[in-house]
Parts: structure tokens; C-alpha cells; sequence
């Protein structure tokens, strides 16, 4: 890809006000999607999400009114329902350790130091007193890799925080799983219809917004 190319689809993406609800996304363009999500960094690797990707119609019509009435999370092909976790323990930090000794070998008991610090941070530390701030902004950070990554496969995205995340939880039943709804991103196809597709996007000038020091 060249830089040009990368310009343009960022050009081209929008924020999709009405998606075409007869078009889908194929499988093999969606599981890509899907891996972009996974493949999303975090503060210290600790991915304190989950993913749902709510394609049952009933299901996204009962969550239409809880989102200010917006339609896209209904007409769109794929939602994703980005969650986080309410609380960080222990258990999460282990689970972490567990995975990086099974991809990177060794074991658990060698990241002893890092065990440590993560607790003295996340579960114990200033950190542990606004978690559920910090993990809503690593959700953010997969917000903006999916968004990028779609627009690079000429998919459509509308990133969302029009909605009630207690009707969400409620609904999904995130609550007695530890979760929580952070934000929303539905994707799909944009609809002949939507004419903020063909708008100019309108950003500060580069010199506005950028500093060379």
C-alpha cells in the first residue's frame, strides 16, 4: 500500500448515518476485521475487553431505543459491542502471565517482576481507583484500529457513544460477567441514501493541529 492509498481510504470513511441493510459483509473480509480487533495493543498487554458482535436482528432491534434511536445498530451487517472490564483482580493479571509463557515459552514464575508491578499498579496502585476509566480508554484504542483497518477493506463504520450503557449491560448481560458496555461500532455497507457520504470532511488545517519541535 502506498501512502497515497492509505490517505485515500482514510479520506474516504465516514461516520455512516444510514447503512444498507440488505448488504453484508463476506465471511473471509469480516474474520479480518475480527483478527484486527484481537491484534489491538493495550497498557501492558492486559486487553481488559471483550468483543461481541451482535448479528441476531430481534437483539438489535431491542437495543434501537437505548440508542438514542439510531438506526445504524439495527441496518448495519456486523455491531460490535466493544465491553470492558468493571474491576481488575489478580486472576485477570495470572491469566495474562499464562498466555504470554504459552505464545513466548517459559514460564509464569519468571515474569514474577513484572507480576509485581502490574499488581502494585492495576490492583493495588491510583491506577485500581478509576479502572473502569482506564480500560474504556484501551477500548478506544480498538476503536480506532477497527475503524482504520475497515476503511482500509472498503467497509463502512460508524463509531458510537449515542447509547445507554445500563440498558446495554442489561440487555446483553454484561453485568454478571464483569463487563461493561464502553462503545459501540457498527459496520457494514452505506446506504445510496445517507448523504453525509458525499460531504467534504471537515478536519482543522495540518498546521492547526500539528507541531514539529
Amino acid at each position: 500500500m502506498t501512502p497515497s492509498e492509505l490517505l485515500a481510504a482514510l479520506n474516504w470513511r465516514y461516520a455512516t448515518k444510514v447503512f444498507d441493510p440488505t448488504q453484508k459483509i463476506p465471511a473471509a473480509t469480516w474474520s479480518a476485521l475480527e483478527e484486527s480487533l484481537v491484534l489491538t495493543p493495550s497498557s501492558y498487554g492486559l486487553q481488559p475487553w471483550k468483543f461481541l458482535i451482535i448479528q441476531d436482528k430481534e437483539l438489535r432491534e431491542q437495543l434501537v431505543p437505548h440508542s438514542w434511536r439510531q438506526r445504524q445498530v439495527a441496518d448495519c451487517s456486523h455491531l460490535v459491542v466493544m465491553a470492558t472490564k468493571r474491576i481488575m483482580t489478580e486472576a485477570d493479571i495470572d491469566a495474562n502471565l499464562m498466555r504470554i509463557a504459552e505464545v513466548r515459552g517459559g514460564t509464569p514464575d519468571a515474569l514474577a517482576g513484572f507480576r509485581k508491578m502490574l499488581i502494585g499498579d492495576v490492583i493495588t496502585g491510583e491506577r485500581s481507583q478509576y479502572i473502569t476509566v482506564w480500560a474504556k480508554m484501551q477500548a478506544y484504542i480498538a476503536l480506532g484500529q477497527f475503524m482504520a483497518a475497515a476503511a482500509l477493506l472498503g467497509i463502512d463504520t460508524c463509531p458510537m457513544e449515542g447509547f445507554i450503557p445500563e440498558k446495554y449491560d442489561e440487555i446483553l448481560g454484561l453485568e454478571a460477567v464483569g463487563l461493561t458496555t464502553a462503545v459501540l461500532c457498527p459496520a457494514g455497507y452505506r446506504s445510496a441514501d445517507d448523504r453525509y457520504a458525499s460531504l467534504p470532511k471537515v478536519r482543522f488545517k495540518s498546521s492547526d493541529v500539528i507541531e514539529h519541535r
